[in-house]
């Protein structure tokens, strides 16, 4: 495994490009583009104020820079550098801006959630979506590009409209049983839409592509209901994080609940192996110190390494009792991700901060829990193999496979705190990101297979 120097970032804007041979990445108002794979830069840009978000379209020929401040949107072009464009949405406001799927249209978000703005690259032309309601997730494009949702709010109830991305024609408008609607999703195969309601309210619907209700969900009633949704990429699973601390998993043939799977403070299955991260600081002999010390000598006096150690069972992991008379209490699962090829999911449950829970979907069963010694601020599947990548606020990065884990640390003097990290589509590097700086971490062949 190698690593790249450190780079200079702003607002942890750092984005490997869909075709993988490129990195974006943001230094206030200025987007820098490298090669994905030498770091030499490509391209230079300057915006006209701090870069908010960037986000590159699908084909990776354009990448468009958010100021939200101003309302205002740029974006350049690698295969013409002189080329570029800018949308100005004027006193409307910007709060949000992405790509559609073919790359040549951008939607933004007007203050207020007052309307959606369609704007055409090719012919200039613009369209206006109104009512877009302000939600966790209220915008959501199927997978192959053809189809987009978004959740309305008119006259005090919620409804979804389905357009077709091609000419942005209405296909669906219809009402949906929430209180609150507070999000929506596609199955990657594009034929089912999930809803949600707000935590207040546990129920998930399940939309048809034309607007039937195909099936609703409610695990219980008065407390805090849905916290977090995933699909597994073969649109078999939905994996339903709740603030009870369990995930509920419905199957695609009845969308009834198949599993439950619960979160305890011990860990007492012998067929769960649990990982725990041990900290140890380097011991020297007396022969090597000297006064003053070296550089090199200082730095491994104050670094402390790390190791996984292998628990026996029953094992208590570190719980934090949430505060129940706040707002959004750290409590239940609040993160998910299934692996790429749907045979695990990981899982982490907020009061529980130090833990990932890796299950066995082919058996419905905890397989690994990983206890980290810091909170858990990230975790990615690598996309083309079962390998999850974790990262914790500190200078390390750590790996599970079912081969086993591995912990490893950045090199480098000064402290990289790493709190985002996400994976090239080849799976042979990872982009990670601290507040202030970025570097990228590379492979080896065999790690790789």
């Amino acid at each position: 495994m190698n690593f790249s120097e450190l780079f200079k970032l702003s607002g942890l804007l750092g984005r490997f490009s869909p075709d993988g041979k490129c990195l974006a990445s943001c230094v206030q108002h200025r987007l820098v583009v490298r090669d994905a794979s030498t770091l030499q830069i490509l391209h230079l840009y300057s915006c006209t104020d701090q870069i908010q978000y960037i986000e590159w379209s699908s084909d990776s020929q354009f990448i468009l820079c958010a100021m939200y401040k101003r309302g205002i949107v740029q974006v350049w072009s690698l295969e013409q550098p002189d080329w570029h464009c800018k949308i100005d949405e004027g006193s409307a406001g910007l709060v949000a801006s992405c790509w559609s799927p073919d790359g040549r249209h951008i939607l933004n978000t007007t203050e207020f959630h007052l309307r959606i703005t369609v704007w055409s690259l090719c012919t200039k032309s613009v369209s206006y979506i109104k009512y877009p309601k302000a939600c966790q997730q209220g915008v959501a494009f199927t997978k192959d590009g053809r189809y987009m949702a978004v959740a309305e709010r008119r006259d005090c109830k919620d409804f979804i409209s389905i357009f077709v991305c091609r000419n942005w024609q209405l296909l669906r408008h219809f009402d949906t049983e929430t209180q609150d609607l507070f999000g929506i999703e596609w199955a990657p195969n594009g034929c089912v839409l999930a809803a949600w309601d707000t935590c207040l309210e546990y129920k998930v619907l399940l939309y048809s592509l034309d607007g039937r209700l195909l099936s609703s969900y409610r695990a219980y009633e008065w407390p805090l209901g849905i916290k977090s949704i995933a699909w597994s990429p073969s649109s078999q699973f939905l994996a339903i994080g709740s603030f009870d601390e369990k995930v509920r998993i419905l199957n695609h043939v009845t969308w009834k609940k198949i599993t439950e799977l619960e979160h305890p403070a011990v860990i007492t299955s012998k067929k769960t192996i649990v990982y725990k991260e041990v900290e140890k600081s380097p011991t020297l002999g007396t022969e090597r110190l000297s006064f003053p010390p070296t550089g090199a000598l200082a730095s491994s006096l104050f670094s402390t390494q790390s190791k996984y150690d292998i628990c026996q069972v029953p094992v208590s992991l570190h719980y934090i009792k949430p505060v129940a008379d706040k707002a959004n209490p750290k409590v239940g699962v609040g993160m998910l991700a299934f692996s790429a090829d749907n045979c695990f999911l990981a899982t982490k449950n907020d009061n529980i901060p130090n833990a990932v829970w890796i299950w066995d979907i082919r058996k419905l069963k905890l397989a690994v829990v990983l206890e980290q010694l810091y909170t858990i601020q990230s975790f990615q599947w690598d996309p083309c193999q079962s390998r999850l990548a974790v990262c914790t606020g500190s200078s390390r990065v750590y790996l599970w496979s079912p081969a086993g884990c591995v912990v490893v640390k950045v090199p480098g003097e000064g402290d990289f705190q790493i709190v985002s990290l996400s994976w090239h589509s080849s799976g042979d590097s990872m982009l990670l990101l601290s507040k202030d700086h970025f570097c990228v971490c590379y492979l080896e062949r065999e790690e790789v297979k």
